[in-house]
């Protein structure tokens, strides 16, 4: 671990502002708040900045949540992100991914053939940056616009979260459940 949550004794008004966004006040602590959070704080501005963002991402988003998912985890897997993929396999659950689509998200045969499509999308927004055209045009028989904008911006900030994770060695919370 690079950089430890930040300490309970160090969160001030300026963290708790930085987590309004996403978190309700009683959740704004370190216990509550899991370890990627409490790491970020240690830059409130920057948490600030990239939650806005994240929020989008994950609640207002056009995306069905099933597709955002997919995209999500297939980015986790790529990058080897045992934090993100953690989260998202549970997030994914809730979201009617399947078992066998997780299976497919970390290489295995898709069983929908949309599927192949966000994996084919992810695959190329991180190998190029960019999108063929077929893909552009295969996202756009099941996407509209505002659709396949966001599926840009899941990839591209789930990547950029999954770098930030594995760089500074954000661990995932064991819990009982």
């Amino acid at each position: 671990m690079r950089l430890p949550p930040l300490p309970a004794d160090q969160w001030d008004e300026q963290v708790q502002r930085a987590l309004s966004g996403l978190l309700p006040r009683d959740r704004q602590n370190p216990a509550d708040a899991g370890n990627a959070l409490s790491t970020l704080v240690r830059h409130p501005d920057l948490t600030k900045a990239y939650l806005s963002l994240g929020v989008h991402l994950l609640f207002r988003s056009t995306l069905p949540a099933r597709v955002r998912e997919l995209a999500i985890l297939r980015v986790a897997h790529r990058r080897g992100c045992a934090y993100e993929w953690a989260h998202h396999v549970e997030m994914a659950h809730e979201s009617g991914v399947s078992a066998a689509d997780i299976a497919a998200a970390q290489g295995g045969p898709p069983t929908d053939e949309f599927d192949r499509v966000i994996f084919t999308a992810t695959d190329e927004l991180d190998t190029t940056a960019n999108l063929s055209d077929s893909t552009w045009a295969a996202l756009g028989a099941h996407l509209d616009e505002r659709q396949c904008m966001d599926l840009v911006f899941t990839v591209g900030g789930y990547g950029m979260l999954a770098m930030a994770f594995n760089t500074f060695g954000v661990e995932v919370e064991h819990t009982e459940r």
